[in-house]
């Protein structure tokens, strides 16, 4: 069955299978930090939320994606999404892989991808939970991601209709896109990135990811979004290239020379030097940049 169709399959059977385990989905989401359980395919799910204090009638939500070997509650600390959302008055939300990794395609990665794991399904009932217990405004609901979360963040993307952008981070492109540039998009990446690398030859780590090269990536975003001629500045270390497309939505690529397989201004973790990962680079915060280039995206919503 085709993704799309399984994720509106999962919908159809998610109200009896929220009811049928330990969780507060049910319930109006608190003021805070929250976790919650839902069954998508069988297998039982799990995600978190950061809801501020105040939030406006129709509130924006962001689905933060954690990447391979990380989790909801890692990404939540070194990400610094939450204090974003209290000046942004937007609700976050942290989902977890299952084995600690997403299923984007090609196979790719962990135990998700080799059990061809539903994670868009499982994504699409969690934005559908959210919107059920809060003001969430359907037109304003983002997804971004950390390497592989953002090779996810392109699935979803690529696979539904619920998003109106995204913004992978140190990530590709897996597997097809039939529609490309329904979205807005803002990809941000490191040009020493040797686990995701620019130029699209395969990097290293437990699994050697080769997606297209990354300029090719954003060229046929922008030819599928009917998007105008790029701008270009140079910021220090970084080049951002941006560009309006049709219907509104834009395109954009954030280049940062000197970083490796990172998330600009985010925390140095004990994760990262577990996993021999990059230092995050101080050249700006991606989470404000980020946020910035959502706030200004609207999608069809519904």
């Amino acid at each position: 069955m085709p993704r799309f169709a399984r994720a509106l399959s999962a919908l159809v059977l998610l109200a009896g299978a929220v009811a049928c385990v330990p969780a507060e989905a049910g319930d109006v989401i608190p003021v805070g930090r929250s976790d919650h359980t839902i069954v998508v395919d069988g297998q039982t799910r799990t995600f978190h939320v950061y809801r501020p204090s105040e939030l406006p009638a129709e509130a924006p939500l962001v689905v933060m994606l954690h990447g391979a070997f990380g989790s909801g509650a890692q990404a939540e600390r070194d990400y610094g999404w939450n204090p974003m959302a209290d000046t942004g008055r937007f609700v976050v939300a942290y989902p977890d892989g299952l084995s600690r990794a997403w299923n984007v395609g090609a196979g790719c990665c962990g135990k998700p991808g080799a059990q061809d794991i539903d994670d868009v399904a499982f994504v699409t009932a969690v934005v559908t939970v959210i919107r059920r217990d809060l003001p969430v405004d359907p037109s304003r609901v983002y997804a971004t991601g950390m390497s592989n979360g953002a090779m996810l963040s392109y699935r979803l993307a690529c696979d539904t209709d619920l998003f109106a952008a995204i913004a992978p981070v140190a990530g590709t492109l897996l597997g097809q896109c039939p529609q490309p540039g329904r979205s807005s998009l803002i990809h941000i990446h490191g040009l020493t990135d040797r686990r995701v690398r620019y130029d699209g030859s395969p990097g290293i780590g437990q699994v050697a990811v080769d997606g297209p090269p990354v300029p090719d990536l954003i060229t046929r975003w922008r030819t599928a979004g009917g998007c105008g001629a790029a701008a270009v500045r140079t910021e220090g270390p970084s080049t951002i290239s941006t560009a309006t497309c049709a219907n509104g939505r834009a395109v954009d690529l954030v280049t940062v020379s000197g970083a490796g397989h990172q998330w600009p201004g985010g925390r140095d973790s004990a994760l990262r030097e577990a996993l021999g990962l990059d230092e995050p680079s101080n050249a700006f915060a991606a989470t404000t940049t980020i946020w910035t280039f959502f706030a200004a995206q609207r999608g069809p919503g519904g």
